[in-house]
């Protein structure tokens, strides 16, 4: 199912932590360091937004 569609929102964390400095994403999640400290608090609609710019990325990156 699409994270994106779930309720609650699912974390797109999975356990690789690690940030890249050349994108400045997590090479786990593809998430900023203000993206994954913001989690926490953020809203339904925010969660949505943040995995809408991850898809961004990764269709960036991976040609998709």
């Amino acid at each position: 199912m699409d994270p994106e569609l779930q309720t609650p929102v699912p974390s797109p964390c999975i356990n690789i932590c690690k940030m890249v400095p050349e994108t400045g994403l997590c090479q786990g999640c593809m998430r900023t360091i203000d993206e994954i400290r913001a989690w926490r608090n953020a809203s339904e609609v925010e969660k949505r937004a943040i995995w809408a710019e991850i898809r961004r990325r990764e269709a960036g990156l991976f040609g998709g």
